[in-house]
């Protein structure tokens, strides 16, 4: 673990750093140690930040760890430059892959199941009462939109209400991708305009399986290098929610998607520097 914890609070310093992060002087724990124990909540303690900072005070790792109030208002506090974060992570991978395919999806993550919703109070709408085709069943939370390089590594992720269609993920992601790549995603993100748009602007073909009556139909061999293709991102999606507790615990919204970013981020530092 301490090799982790090393490798995560440099990662996170050296970018707060290339950023050009400012941070008050008289802070006694640094932005990039409260960044470093929410991603070790999210990758050892299921999102537990008070388990975390417990652990890391008392094995001496950050021995000026604030109590855990203090420490949630900080990590709040922190949320945009984490996403700042994660964007130029993000960009610095698409630099680095030799690959021009992408892989795009979502999946979705329930405040609470469908017979609670009445007693939630993390948000109150219908905006966010999602189906799950998979499970024939409703959720009450968010979707997550994602795209990730054709090793499984995210690069790109938006946070939509539940009852979004898989469409509006392509108007949600910014697709700073390289011209001439190519993004492959299920029947879901059906949507000719927006392909089209992609094509003409940006030189980004979207490789989107075809429905039986699809105007745009594809040969045989053509829907079978579509399926083989993106069939990995369902691989990316059951690593980072296994690693979500039963019941994602957070007073606010703003503190649900936090812990979301965590998750998501910390999975993809793992799966580029850390093995």
């Amino acid at each position: 673990m301490i090799t982790e914890i090393t490798a995560l609070y440099a990662i996170a310093d050296d970018m707060l750093k290339a950023m050009g992060h400012k941070e008050d002087c008289r802070t006694q724990m640094s932005d990039a140690e409260v960044i470093t124990a929410g991603l070790i909540a999210a990758r050892f303690f299921r999102g537990n930040h008070k388990q975390a900072c417990e652990y890391l005070k008392e094995h001496g790792y950050m021995p000026k760890m604030l109590e855990s109030s203090r420490f949630c208002r900080r990590l709040h506090r922190l949320f945009l430059p984490l996403l700042d974060l994660f964007d130029c992570l993000g960009m610095a991978l698409k630099s680095l892959t030799d690959s021009t395919e992408y892989l795009l999806d979502s999946f979705p993550v329930a405040i609470c199941d469908n017979i609670p919703i009445p007693r939630a109070r993390l948000v109150h709408s219908e905006d966010y009462r999602g189906y799950i085709a998979s499970k024939k069943r409703y959720f009450y939370g968010i979707r997550v939109q994602l795209l990730s390089t054709k090793e499984g590594i995210p690069v790109e992720f938006a946070f939509l209400p539940g009852e979004a269609n898989d469409t509006r993920g392509i108007k949600a992601l910014p697709f700073n991708i390289p011209s001439g790549s190519s993004i492959y995603a299920d029947a879901g993100y059906t949507d000719y305009l927006s392909e089209d748009d992609l094509k003409l602007a940006d030189d980004i073909t979207l490789q989107v399986m075809r429905k039986r009556n699809s105007q745009r139909p594809d040969a045989r061999w053509v829907a079978y290098v579509k399926q083989v293709t993106r069939h990995y991102i369902e691989t990316v999606f059951s690593a980072i929610t296994c690693r979500f507790p039963k019941s994602i615990h957070a007073v606010t919204m703003d503190g649900f998607l936090l812990k979301l970013t965590t998750f998501i981020l910390v999975f993809t530092l793992e799966s580029a520097f850390i093995h």
